[in-house]
């Protein structure tokens, strides 16, 4: 069979992949950080020499920010995009790192041998294995087995300015049969897993003003209203006692999941107490009534981000604050609609201030409803059976607790569904001192890709 040519190339391939990933992430690709624009010029520089020893047609496109990597080659098959991003999160705080970040090194730990380094999982690494899997399939087979468009993305740790303008003057370009996405994880060790469902975002942020100044709280403690007290008042009132949400009308358009979806939840080998011990957890503190995996996956939450005002130094200062501060996000699912839901929120701050209490809202916030994926199309099945082929256990829908905004650009600007596969890991530390992709996350993540090459193709 051509795929078992393909596989053995790129088992034997291997440590020169691993090379090559080693060199990307050698750049500081920090988009975020305008000291690191130069890298982030050189980071789709070597993208687009080595999409081109492919024989990939590939260029770097500028943009007011960072520049786009957009590649096209033809095959037989349906007609794919593949999307990633090569950009990567500051590395601060230094000091906890054990190595140098951007000096990435093999390293054994007692999970297997991983590749420590910034980017290695978030998504450098995860977007090789694709890169790697089209190199190896066409080093065997002379061509690919589908139509692939590559596009990648420089700034989407910096929260992606340029990236709706692009999708826009471009969308003839980056037209395709269905969209790849490969910034995700798997449920659990071992498990491949197909995201059938992110969860959207509505973030906003308000400010309470009571005194006209700071009051001496001795002078004025007492009859005096106190905006951090309002603020305390305000928050308390957000949940009920079983940690439902006690916003009116917080619910409507959020859905069960399916029985079949729960099955495979259920078998899916997530470990619930692995899950909650790693950020220092003895139970599970969130809506009664919902497993650790729905409340993650299938359930909204409103969450309080930020609270602050007063005096912040040293010692004590007895002082009633003018004004105090809430920063507040709600991860949405189903049919939720952010614009809506944002009224509700508001309206139910509002209706429990005090009298001389007065709001102040921030206005340039945005909301964006949650991404159910279409798992009734076949391309689905298909990735499914060659995930499940690949890691010899069956092949999971699973939600994301997350958002990706770029699947919902996809839909409205390109009419495309997405497909999201990653092998990232719960453990890697994105975002965080020390991250790192398992070697066998990227060695079998390359031979999944190649199966389901093979699988849409047929």
């Amino acid at each position: 069979m051509p795929i078992d040519a393909v596989l053995s190339q790129i088992d034997d391939q291997l440590p020169t992949a691993i090379d090559r990933l080693m060199e990307l992430l050698r750049i500081p690709s920090i988009s975020t950080d305008p000291a690191y624009a130069d890298q982030c010029q050189a980071a789709a520089d070597w993208l687009v020499n080595d999409l081109q020893s492919i024989g990939i047609q590939a260029e770097k496109r500028l943009t007011p920010g960072h520049p786009m990597v957009v590649g096209h080659i033809d095959g037989p098959g349906p007609h794919l995009l593949f999307y990633g991003h090569y950009d990567v999160q500051p590395v601060d705080p230094l000091d906890l790192w054990h190595s140098d970040p951007f000096a990435p090194e093999l390293q054994e730990t007692d999970g297997g041998q991983v590749i420590r380094g910034r980017g290695s999982s978030d998504d450098k690494g995860q977007l090789m294995t694709f890169v790697e899997a089209c190199r190896a399939y066409k080093e065997v087979n002379g061509a690919l087995p589908c139509k692939i468009t590559f596009f990648f993305e420089g700034e989407e740790e910096s929260g992606s300015p340029s990236l709706i303008p692009f999708l826009e003057e471009n969308a003839a370009e980056l037209s395709a049969d269905i969209a790849l996405v490969c910034d995700t994880s798997m449920v659990a060790p071992g498990v491949p897993s197909i995201a059938s469902q992110l969860r959207g975002m509505l973030k906003d942020e308000f400010t309470i003003h009571g005194p006209r100044i700071d009051l001496h709280s001795g002078h004025y403690g007492g009859p005096a209203l106190n905006p951090l007290k309002e603020l305390s008042h305000i928050i308390a009132s957000f949940h009920d006692d079983q940690g439902r949400v006690a916003v009116d009308g917080f619910y409507e358009g959020v859905h069960e999941v399916s029985d079949e979806l729960l099955r495979q939840w259920e078998s899916c080998g997530f470990d619930e107490d692995a899950y909650l011990s790693l950020p220092g957890f003895t139970r599970p503190h969130g809506e009664a009534g919902y497993s650790t995996l729905v409340q993650q996956w299938a359930r909204p939450t409103l969450e309080i981000n930020g609270m602050w005002g007063g005096y912040q130094g040293v010692g004590s200062k007895t002082v009633i604050p003018a004004e105090a501060h809430c920063k507040l996000t709600c991860r949405l699912v189903g049919d939720m609609d952010p614009d809506v839901l944002r009224e509700r929120v508001r309206k139910h701050v509002e209706d429990r201030l005090s009298p001389d209490a007065r709001i102040e809202w921030d206005q340039d916030l945005e909301g964006s409803p949650a991404s159910v994926m279409n798992t009734d199309r076949p391309e689905f099945e298909l990735a499914r059976q060659a995930l499940s082929d690949e890691w010899n256990r069956e092949a999971v829908f699973s939600g994301m607790g997350g958002s990706i905004p770029v699947t919902r650009f996809f839909t409205d600007i390109l009419g495309l569904d997405s497909m999201l596969i990653g092998f990232a890991q719960e453990d890697d530390a994105i975002h965080s001192p020390n991250e790192k992709y398992n070697v066998e996350s990227f060695h079998k993540g390359i031979r999944s890709w190649a199966r389901v090459l093979e699988k849409l193709a047929g």
